[in-house]
């Protein structure tokens, strides 16, 4: 286990474009007549601002005589400066912001024209010409960035914009000397026009000391490959294989995954491999935690009482034999390894919890607190917390973490041996489970300043740990008191075999064959000295940097899958898996509709769980649920609580779609069924109510009942449903990609 800071440097800001719509140029961009020479920082401000104003002018060639205000101030920042450029008037606005040698690093232009179509009903994609939009972002770029030695290969979006937007969003990377780095860029383009309305880049000059060091290798990248393969190293453990289908009795699975693994470089001049703390840079100032004091309010005296009703009443009872806090506390308290003397009750809090099968549980949060935020001689903060969940009912400790400062001159008065024996017997007092869980692995950064140590125990199961049942305890370093505690466990899990397995060296080969060995720029730190380094490094010692950083050119591992591991019997990677509500299917390719469920899944409308399992059924649940995934309600169908069911029919009622009594979740839809749900959705149901007006040329349509006639007529209008109607035909779920269809409708 392994701990990581990171301090991120520069802006985020909301920038863009001013043209009305930059076409790819024909010839070099023509700038100004006389381009203006940067000033030195010495020079009086009006000068350099007049100055940094006429290089943004001439790079972007703007005509800025519509606008009636201007204004330009200047910030100071670590490295250097930057201008912030505000133009105003006639309804329209623009800012830049650039260096002093007139680099643009964010651009923002707004004139009240529409970026985003509201729209209460079915959303529709974004409507948008992609090459236009992608050439005006080409052109636009290519004013912007030093052709000397800035290059963007500009990607095709994941999407287009938002649902209902009508703008076009491209990011990516900024490459140097046509290499990879650490440089982001970010552009919108509006639909409407080709506008560019926002753009923002990392400069190099701002975020990394030394310049941009040489493109040319001394270390060949075969010997690069052979010191990165040695970094690797993986553990065979039991993983769940069906983690996705929670109401599944959990199946265990062998795989290799990779063992603390800790992204490592090659210097590509020196050879030398670099090491993860070596990208860390940071302040050395103190940080102190606040927290605000609990208000106590009293109520008036001049109250009275009305009876509950059934319902008031039921939710009484579920506080039925909980415990006050003055109880829990002293049941705490029996726990001598946590070593409470001197610590008080701060807050309390209790909370019900609902279940995935539908029973609740409560829980107290219990908040200890030594006193006040002293602070020591040294800057430390010397308070220390603990916070405890528990049941609310039993008193059992569910977890218990703490708060207590780092202090990199702290000596421990407890050695870590002493300390796995402490949360060894605490353990076994702890847990029936204990003799099960024997030790995986230690964390121990008291000599850096860490206030405890850690100890995970993992169940072992055949002989493999199965990392996600364990127990891990934090013993404090100076009075080994338990200040920390989780506990993870399912009895019901079935476990697969050990048989046929692939050895270690022939998995650490196949996870080694999904990485390709990259040369590119890469960040890391250097220890800042403020003699030899220059007025920059002294200022940012003063600042209370110790360490900043720097570019440098290096090989290392890159790969566009997150792959979890090598399984252990196939030795073949692991497909990535779904990360919470993300829409990514399996099962999928080479069905029908394929490529509108696809699209439907890239604007994240779709199905969690993985598998949009297209040939069962349609059911109106399963009809619902996908329509509302367009608000935002990402759920699996098979797995979900009451409660989401019941939200989802209400954002459907709220649609129009549907009325509760109309709400019979397990019925299949027919296909006139389903071009109803999603026209009401769309907000046409009162137009195909409208008698007598429409009409249809399906090759079924005099078999259409009169009621269904608007419907027909407008799915065939709106290009929903094609040659034949079939109103009475059941259907399967990839039936439901009309919904594609649907949202590339115009509104």
């Amino acid at each position: 286990m392994k701990r990581w800071i990171s301090l991120l440097l520069g802006l985020t800001l909301a920038v863009g474009g001013v043209m009305s719509a930059f076409a790819e140029p024909e010839t070099a961009v023509v700038k100004a007549d006389v381009e203006p020479l940067p000033l030195s920082d010495t020079a009086a401000q009006d000068e350099r601002l007049k100055n940094v104003t006429e290089l943004v002018k001439g790079t972007l060639d703007l005509d800025t005589d519509k606008f009636t205000e201007f204004n330009g101030s200047l910030s100071e920042e670590e490295l250097g400066v930057a201008w912030n450029l505000n133009w105003s008037g006639n309804d329209a606005s623009m800012n830049i912001q650039a260096l002093d040698d007139g680099t643009i690093i964010s651009y923002w232009y707004n004139d009240n024209q529409e970026n985003y179509r509201y729209n209460p009903y079915l959303p529709t994609f974004p409507k948008l010409d992609m090459n236009a939009a992608k050439n005006a972002a080409r052109a636009f770029l290519d004013r912007v960035l030093d052709a000397s030695i800035e290059t963007v290969t500009l990607e095709e979006p994941r999407t287009a914009g938002q649902l209902n937007s009508t703008t076009a969003y491209f990011s990516g990377r900024i490459q140097l000397n046509g290499l990879p780095s650490p440089l982001s860029y970010s552009i919108n383009v509006r639909g409407s026009d080709n506008q560019i309305t926002n753009f923002h880049r990392d400069a190099p000059s701002q975020r990394y000391l030394g310049g941009i060091p040489s493109a040319t290798p001394a270390v060949k990248q075969s010997d690069a490959a052979g010191k990165l393969k040695g970094t690797l190293d993986l553990e065979l453990v039991y993983v769940t294989a069906n983690a996705n289908r929670p109401k599944e009795t959990k199946h265990a699975v062998l795989r290799y995954i990779p063992s603390n693994y800790e992204a490592r470089y090659v210097d590509a001049q020196s050879g030398e491999l670099t090491g993860a703390e070596d990208y860390f840079y940071y302040s050395n100032d103190a940080v102190a935690t606040e927290e605000a004091a609990m208000a106590d309010t009293g109520g008036g005296t001049n109250m009275s009482r009305k009876q509950l009703n059934e319902t008031e009443l039921t939710g009484v009872e579920k506080l039925k034999d909980v415990l006050s806090t003055e109880k829990l506390d002293a049941q705490i308290r029996t726990e001598s390894a946590y070593q409470l003397d001197g610590y008080k009750v701060a807050t309390s809090n209790y909370r019900i919890v609902k279940n995935a099968d539908e029973t609740e549980d409560i829980f107290c949060t219990i908040r200890y607190t030594t006193g006040d935020n002293t602070v020591n001689e040294k800057g430390i903060v010397t308070r220390s917390d603990r916070t405890f969940r528990v049941d609310a009912k039993t008193g059992e400790v569910k977890s218990l973490s703490s708060y207590s400062s780092w202090d990199k001159e702290r000596t421990p008065q407890v050695k870590q041996s002493r300390a796995q024996t402490i949360a060894e017997e605490f353990l076994s007092r702890y847990s029936k489970y204990a003799d099960k869980l024997p030790l995986y692995d230690v964390d121990d950064h008291t000599g850096t300043g860490a206030p405890s140590y850690g100890f995970t125990f993992t169940r072992k199961e055949n002989g493999y740990f199965f990392p996600e049942n364990n127990c891990v305890i934090q013993i404090d370093a100076e009075t080994g008191a338990v200040c920390g505690l989780s506990f993870d466990w399912d009895e019901k899990v079935n476990f697969d075999g050990t048989e046929n397995l692939v050895s270690k060296d022939a998995a650490i080969d196949a996870w080694m064959d999904t990485y390709t060995v990259t040369l590119g720029y890469r960040s890391k730190s250097r220890k800042l000295d403020p003699l030899t380094g220059g007025d920059i490094e002294a200022k940012l010692v003063t600042l209370g940097y110790e360490r900043f950083q720097i570019l440098f050119l290096s090989y290392g591992l890159e790969r566009e899958e997150n792959y979890p591991g090598i399984d252990a019997k196939t030795g073949k990677p692991v497909e990535p898996e779904a990360v919470d509500n993300e829409i990514i299917y399996s099962d999928i390719d080479g069905t029908d509709a394929a490529s509108e469920i696809k699209k439907l899944a890239d604007y994240s409308v779709g199905y969690t769980g993985g598998e949009f399992r297209p040939n069962i059924s349609l059911t109106q649940w399963d009809a619902v649920c996908l329509i509302a995934s367009t608000r935002g309600w990402r759920l699996n169908p098979d797995d979900v609580t009451d409660e989401d069911r019941n939200n989802v029919y209400s954002m459907i009622y709220s649609m129009g779609g549907l009325t509760p009594d109309e709400r019979h979740e397990d019925t299949v839809m027919t296909r006139g069924a389903l071009v109803k749900l999603l026209l009401d959705c769309g907000g046409y149901k009162a137009v195909a109510n409208l008698n007598g007006i429409f009409t249809c040329d399906y090759t079924d349509k005099d078999s259409i009942a009169a009621p269904d006639i608007g419907y027909a007529a407008l799915a065939q209008g709106l290009g929903v449903v094609k040659g034949t109607y079939n109103a009475k035909e059941t259907v399967r779920r990839a039936t439901a990609a009309m919904l594609c269809r649907m949202m590339e409708r115009e509104i």
